[in-house]
């Protein structure tokens, strides 16, 4: 089985034009990898060839990942273009800030096709070359949001809920068939990268990432580990681990919690200009960078684990809290 540390691995990389996509391509660019990016915008990823010296070879295809066809023949060239396609990742994503009351239809059917269905297309694509050969790993971006879902983002949280129900169910037939795939899904933390600059809004203030926040190299950290790994879900930073089990443990405290401060904050005091260009339906190429605005607020390193492992660890501690309560309560 190739991994990173092996160099010539083949990487593809949806999204990968921007924020996180961009560092995890850099920083399995340093590894030697072959790489193969998907995004939108031909230029942006033209520009890209300087952040990857350090790739053996590279290959980009514009594309939109809510079109299931581009998708396919895209794994199809890169799989003659590089070689088998031993990692694939999938990152591309859109969001609006809004409330539910003030978006269309045609913006929540966006976000839907394009943040879960891109995902769903990506998966397909790489498993019609790794089931043949038996090999090769998937790893789907995820968030904290994929268990907590907070105001003004509900298409975005609705989509990463469903790759988590997706991955999960995916996950079971591969099992079934006894498959050696193996299927990933990394929770995220708040980041700072161009989302909040290009991404669709309806409120009055410019958005903002919420909570403790982190540069995309932390998240490329730990994806390139994951696929060293192979875990079936890391928790990135301790904004994610807290948010995770507030909600198993709290949802209703929860509840109350983000309809209290959620809103505003998720807004920075900078009123929307009106000439605010987004890219839920075309991208804008001068914000194709890795990192937003938020740089100084931003950390470096993340804290991140196995998921699994900290479930385990939580319900062992559960048990052992209930067990000394009730030895001294008589």
């Amino acid at each position: 089985m190739k991994t990173p540390e092996r160099k010539h691995a083949v990487v593809i990389i949806t999204g990968a034009s921007a924020g996180v996509g961009r560092a995890v391509a850099q920083r399995f660019a340093q590894s030697g990898a072959k790489l193969g990016l998907i995004a939108r915008d031909e230029e942006a990823l033209q520009e890209m060839r300087r952040d990857l010296a350090g790739a053996e070879s590279f290959a980009y295809r514009p594309i939109d990942v809510s079109r299931a066809e581009e998708v396919f023949a895209a794994a199809e060239e890169f799989e003659k273009d590089l070689g088998p396609i031993d990692i694939w990742i999938n990152d591309a994503m859109v969001t609006v800030f809004s409330p539910l009351r003030e978006m269309s239809p045609e913006e929540f059917r966006r976000v839907t096709e394009v943040t879960y269905l891109g995902f769903v297309h990506g998966c397909m694509a790489a498993l019609k070359y790794m089931r043949p050969r038996n090999r090769g790993h998937i790893i789907n971006i995820g968030s904290a949001l994929a268990y907590r879902g907070i105001p003004l983002q509900s298409a975005y949280c609705g989509a990463k809920h469903a790759i988590r129900g997706f991955t999960a169910a995916l996950r079971t037939e591969l099992a079934h068939e006894k498959s050696a795939v193996a299927l990933t899904m990394v929770q995220l933390p708040a980041m700072n990268t161009p989302q909040f600059a290009w991404a669709r809004t309806h409120m009055p203030d410019e958005p903002r990432p919420m909570g403790t926040i982190y540069q995309p190299e932390a998240a490329a950290d730990a994806v390139f580990r994951a696929a060293r790994t192979r875990p079936k879900e890391y928790w990135v930073g301790l904004s994610t681990f807290l948010t995770i089990v507030g909600n198993m443990v709290a949802p209703a405290f929860m509840d109350r919690f983000l309809a209290r401060t959620a809103v505003e904050g998720q807004e920075t005091r900078t009123p929307v200009a009106p000439t605010r260009k987004d890219n839920l339906f075309a991208p804008v190429m001068p914000l194709h960078r890795t990192h937003g605005s938020f740089g100084k607020e931003a950390k470096r390193r993340a804290f991140f684990a196995d998921g699994q492992v900290l479930r385990a660890a939580l319900i062992m501690a559960g048990a052992a809290l209930f067990f000394v309560l009730g030895r001294l309560i008589p």
